[in-house]
């Protein structure tokens, strides 16, 4: 029997849980050891996924026993606890966004590469069997030529100035929480318009709306691809909109009704095919264990590789450069930007 990937976990929020949960389903790796600056959440999470705690970060860095880290920390210690992890040998798949600019993760890869480790941005989504199925169908030409992609994931938070989502020393607003998502399937769409694997736009332009608190609640943006397609894209942490993709071509266009999340367990999930003048058709798609259990999976798969083509160093850097411009749009930075 194949050896398993022995994961340490840096974090013990919601997201972690997430994953710690995929990693029982996982066929190639599991969970062996637990990072946490509070004790609080650590015994918590313990209780609920057995395995080694340490109560620093750098202390699971240092265990023997990890041979791969996902960091689930807020935003703005991705990029600390990702070069640290990969000066330690450890493997990482890290949280989106990356980092929080391109900069930052121009650092990361750096780091990754010089130490000879596979490093992913965590866009699960992209490691699901429904994505692979929506890019054949844009491939294969099922709805012509694409014009146009709408991307949209936005939702309601509860107001609270220091959450993660709405406090600035956190990195809170849509765009780096969720806007990162619609921008990774707007260039995957455009990439695979083109025969690519993904695509920088040409041109963004954006607006927001920027709250008490100093972040992002709302944004919206619209941008230029090579070949002509356009997108539009919404995001928000105070708005709950209708999270959906939509494709549209000259012969007609697709609806992915549940994009980012596509299902936290094995089943079926759909995407809508609606071609000018024809009834429109359900394409099912069917996957074995769920969305955080395959995501696991895909970094076992490419990990001698160094990188997966789920979510490549190139894709990765030009996805922060593309939040990077959408921010400038409505003049939003973070502190310690300049």
């Amino acid at each position: 029997m194949e050896k398993k990937l022995r994961w340490g976990i840096i974090g013990t929020g919601g997201i972690a849980r997430k994953f710690a949960q995929g990693l029982r389903e996982s066929r190639t790796g599991r969970l062996v050891a637990v990072g946490s600056r509070a004790e609080g959440t650590l015994k918590p999470f313990l209780k609920d996924f057995p395995a080694t705690g340490h109560a620093s970060y750098e202390g699971l860095l240092a265990d023997g026993q990890v041979d791969a880290v996902y960091i689930s920390t807020p935003h703005p210690w991705h990029a600390e606890w990702a070069i640290k992890a990969a000066q330690a040998g450890r493997h990482i798949l890290c949280e989106k966004p990356l980092t929080m600019n391109a900069a930052e993760a121009g650092k990361v890869i750096d780091a990754a590469r010089s130490a000879g480790v596979f490093l992913m941005e965590a866009f699960m989504y992209r490691c699901h069997p429904q994505t692979a199925r929506l890019l054949e169908l844009i491939r294969e030409g099922r709805i012509g030529k694409v014009r146009l992609v709408e991307t949209v994931f936005s939702f309601r938070a509860a107001w609270n100035p220091e959450s993660r989502l709405l406090n600035r020393a956190l990195g809170g607003g849509g765009i780096l929480d969720v806007g990162g998502y619609c921008v990774s399937m707007a260039r995957l769409v455009a990439g695979a318009a083109e025969g690519a694997a993904f695509a920088d736009p040409l041109e963004v332009k954006g607006v927001g709306q920027i709250g008490e608190t100093g972040v992002d609640e709302l944004a919206i943006a619209v941008m230029k691809f090579p070949g002509g397609m356009l997108a539009q894209l919404s995001t928000g942490v105070r708005l709950a909109l209708e999270n959906r993709v939509r494709v549209w071509g000259e012969e007609g266009h697709m609806d992915v009704p549940s994009p980012w999340v596509v299902r936290m367990d094995a089943g079926k999930s759909i995407l809508v095919v609606q071609r000018e003048g024809e009834r429109a058709q359900d394409v099912k798609i069917h996957a074995d264990r769920g969305l955080y259990a395959i995501e696991a999976d895909a970094v076992a798969e490419s990990i001698n590789k160094g990188e997966s083509p789920a979510m490549t160093w190139a894709d990765s850097l030009g996805n922060m450069r593309t939040l990077d411009r959408w921010r400038a749009e409505i003049g939003l930075r973070y502190d310690g930007e300049g």
